[in-house]
């Protein structure tokens, strides 16, 4: 399904899963309804299943908004006191679209908790008590963290899903990756058809630097690994440290959430010479002046001590503080600030989702989880920006029980599409 056609399907009031490959454009079109709705005055709530992926797209965690915290049951008296909390009455009093983004990380029982909360709070009994629902995500992207070898309870096996009347709109066109090799070899990993020819193509990359200019980002399995390269890295430079200490105000256990989900470290250090990248997205009317994942050296300090990062485009960009918030219509719940920057000669593969990345140096020898080595390979727009330190048989494997669901998501986007393509020609009639 094209972005166009996922569009006219959201503004048609549909609950819809917002799916396909990463680099497809799923938060593109999101951030677009987003847009639709709060320039058409409609109330939504901006949730991701995770705090990481909840600052990308200046929202909070749907644990959060639900009121349902790390709960695993909520009896039904629990969400009879839930209801009645005024914060809780006065954002659902205003919300008719909820959003939850990367919800392959959400699982299915707490997707039941939040329909009963939602339920109750609307005092209505359709799904989600009548409003609009919006899931994105990616379902052989990370799972939802699940004990010892248990299977991952996907969102797709909540008692809800069924009463949904999902429609489900599967984007195809690919808005990341351009070469044809990296392409073929994702493709193998979602098709389950990982050959010895697309292993040889990976492979070929072993110990081999980058074909580009662009210092390439470590990416690592484990946090420990990426913690000891970074500080070592910067422990090498001889130049003057410049300290920035992150600030912040608003609620206070919403305050500590932004902190702790930030990509941007809480007391960050810099010197000239250190490799840093982008943790937020700028924009200045058309002109883009850095993404999240954008990678640079710090070349100087200005006269406020802010940072000056030189592009692997030549271009310098002063780093001054940004702000992380989360929102509540006009009002700000919990801000923090801090310069949008982190040391980048290395970072996990979790925290890399949802970059792009020009280059990465990549050690997948110790991937423990399926999709691991998905997420970290489809960052890259290029085979020759990967410098591969390693790779075991982890790395290639998806979560063998998506690979049918897949399907079936294709065949009710095709389903969907039919259906909305007479108000698509329509529409462009009338522009016409």
């Amino acid at each position: 399904m094209k972005q166009t056609e996922a569009l006219t399907i959201l503004e048609a009031g549909h609950n819809v899963l917002l799916t396909g490959p990463a680099g497809s454009g799923k938060t593109y079109v999101l951030n677009k309804y987003i847009a639709y709705l709060k320039a058409n005055n409609i109330g939504v709530a901006i949730t991701a299943s995770t705090g990481i992926a909840a600052t990308h797209i200046g929202g909070r965690t749907i644990h959060s908004w639900a009121g349902i915290g790390i709960k695993d049951y909520l009896s039904g008296r629990d969400i009879q006191l839930l209801v009645k909390k005024p914060y809780i009455k006065k954002q659902f009093e205003k919300t008719n679209v909820l959003v939850i983004d990367e919800i392959s990380m959400l699982h299915a029982f707490r997707l039941d908790m939040v329909d009963a909360v939602c339920k109750a709070a609307k005092k209505n009994h359709l799904p989600f008590g009548g409003m609009q629902i919006v899931m994105s995500g990616d379902f052989f992207q990370l799972p939802p963290i699940s004990a010892g070898s248990k299977e991952a309870e996907f969102v797709y096996k909540a008692k809800v899903w069924e009463e949904m009347d999902i429609r489900v709109c599967y984007l195809d066109e690919q808005h990341r990756q351009d070469d044809k090799k990296i392409a073929r070899v994702l493709q193998s990993m979602r098709d389950d058809a990982v050959s010895p020819e697309i292993m040889k193509l990976l492979t070929s990359r072993l110990n081999k630097p980058v074909k580009n200019k662009v210092q390439p980002v470590r990416l690592f399995t484990h946090n420990a690994d990426v913690d000891v390269i970074n500080q070592a890295e910067l422990r090498k430079i001889q130049a003057p440290e410049f300290r920035y200490q992150m600030t912040g105000d608003g609620e206070k256990k919403l305050m500590e959430s932004l902190k702790k989900n930030c990509l941007a470290p809480e007391n960050l250090v810099l010197k000239r010479g250190a490799l840093v990248m982008f943790v937020k997205n700028k924009f200045k009317e058309e002109e883009t002046i850095y993404v999240n994942g954008s990678t640079g050296e710090v070349v100087k300090f200005d006269t406020n001590n802010f940072p000056i990062v030189r592009l692997g485009s030549g271009k310098e960009i002063i780093v001054t503080p940004d702000s992380w918030t989360i929102d509540d219509d006009d009002r700000v719940l919990a801000k923090i600030n801090q310069i949008p920057l982190r040391l980048a000669w290395a970072i996990t593969v979790h925290k890399s989702q949802g970059m792009t990345l020009d280059a990465a140096e990549i050690d997948l020898s110790k991937s423990f989880g399926y999709g691991m080595g998905y997420v970290a390979l489809s960052r890259l727009t290029s085979l020759d920006g990967l410098h591969l330190l390693g790779i075991n048989d982890m790395a290639y494997r998806l979560d063998p029980q998506v690979f049918a669901y897949d399907k079936e998501l294709m065949m009710q986007s095709e389903l969907a599409k039919i259906d909305v393509r007479p108000k698509i020609q329509k529409k462009q009639g009338s522009l016409v």
